[in-house]
């Protein structure tokens, strides 16, 4: 790769003789069980607590000089990958290299990251992406980038700090006052008008969560291990325009949603008079948040056996269903590309919940800069495509008791249900 932003960044010629390793752990990551010791390590990507970090002596120009030829100098291994094949960098980094160097101006130009002495902000952003991306221990960041362990901690709290600051202002609403239809609505006659004032859709979703064993009952909810409950809002381009997570994961998502949309402090992105959010038959009938007719077919897989929709109710059902499956697309996306999310390690809590937000604004930055994305790709080829669900639920859902009162959307439901059945 020939880029003038990358090769300002290394001063040193790094094509020189050297062994060409990779520490091929992508699909060799172990996470050791953290439901029974109620430890946590103190400080993001820190293990000076545990046994992971036993190089007390370790220095920051460690030039690595012990015999394992496995440990090359980690800039000279950074510098081969972004150089190399475009799979490379998204095997470890999960974005192209042009998306990286991109990304780590952005973090130096306006989001406070800079370069240490002897690190430049773009093996701090590699050592980062690294971690989430595969899922990486301290101990294993350490060997694939000759750091030491109170290093690797230092640098991943520093990029976690800037990608709070970008998530700011990344998460949030591409157009804020909703003016216009989305262009996936416009473009498919399956979809318009009948859907034309719909803004994008909402749901809630699980990420493990690595608390002490003493206070692991909160978080215990219907996937039956330790989760943080996550609400999200999304576009219908698979961006996030609204998160909000750390909610424990016994809490229902309508305390969420409800929580989400009456508290003024949270902004959230509410839609404007005339328009609305898809949601599942879980959440309340509330004016601007559009839900299915309960009691009928929804599902895209439930048509499958007794063929076509009959009635107007299934027949909205299944254009509902089809349309606000972008939320699950995006929660797919997200948590294939970061590792991390499907074991998270014992970070302090409030650092989980930080990764989590930070995982979902790298996602929305990744959308928006990489045309040529596979993972997106994927999705965007097969819009109707369910995700594996990394954390199935093992206790059911508990129903919403609906207010048995007419609702506006109510109304608005049976106009788009006739339309429907007019084309």
């Amino acid at each position: 790769m020939d880029d003038p932003r990358f090769n300002n960044i290394f001063n040193e010629d790094f094509d020189g003789n050297y062994d060409d390793v990779m520490n091929r752990i992508v699909d060799q990551i172990n996470y050791p069980s953290c439901g029974v010791s109620g430890a946590s390590v103190d400080g993001a990507g820190d293990d000076s607590n545990g046994n992971d970090s036993d190089d007390s002596n370790d220095d920051d120009d460690d030039d690595a000089d012990d015999d394992d030829d496995v440990d090359i100098d980690g800039m000279r291994w950074l510098t081969k990958v972004l150089r190399g094949h475009w799979k490379r960098s998204v095997n470890m980094f999960r974005m192209d290299a042009t998306t990286l160097l991109s990304l780590c101006t952005d973090l130096e130009t306006h989001h406070g990251l800079k370069p240490s002495r002897r690190m430049s902000v773009i093996e701090k952003v590699a050592m980062f992406l690294f971690t989430i991306a595969v899922g990486a221990s301290n101990r294993q960041v350490q060997e694939r980038f000759q750091h030491s362990g109170e290093t690797v901690s230092r640098c991943f709290k520093e990029v976690l700090k800037s990608l709070r600051l970008f998530a700011v202002e990344i998460i949030k609403p591409v157009d804020p006052q909703f003016t216009s239809t989305p262009r996936e609505i416009a473009m498919n006659p399956r979809f318009m008008p009948h859907f034309k004032n719909c803004v994008g859709a909402i749901d809630g979703t699980h990420v493990r969560a690595c608390v002490p064993a003493a206070n692991q009952i909160p978080f215990i909810g219907r996937k039956g291990v330790p989760t943080q409950n996550v609400m999200a809002a999304c576009s219908f381009d698979m961006q996030f325009m609204f998160v909000w997570a750390g909610w424990e994961g016994s809490a229902h998502d309508t305390r969420i949603f409800l929580e989400a949309i009456d508290n003024s402090t949270i902004n959230f992105p509410k839609p404007p008079e005339g328009k609305y959010y898809l949601v599942d038959a879980g959440y309340p009938n509330e004016y601007g948040y559009l839900g299915p007719y309960k009691g009928e077919r929804y599902h895209f897989q439930e048509f499958r056996p007794r063929g076509q929709p009959s009635g107007r109710k299934e027949v909205f059902n299944r254009a509902h269903s089809s349309l606000r499956n972008v939320i699950e697309c995006s929660f797919g996306v997200w948590k294939q590309r970061w590792r991390i999310l499907q074991n998270m390690p014992a970070y302090p809590y409030k650092t989980q919940v930080e990764i989590v937000v930070a995982s979902m604004a790298l996602h929305n930055y990744i959308r928006r800069r990489s045309q040529n994305d596979a993972v997106f790709f994927e999705y965007d080829r097969n819009p109707n495509l369910i995700p594996d669900d990394f954390l199935p639920d093992t206790v059911q859902a508990s129903a919403v008791q609906g207010s048995p009162r007419s609702s506006r959307m109510d109304f608005i439901r049976d106009g788009i249900a006739n339309s429907l059945m007019e084309q």
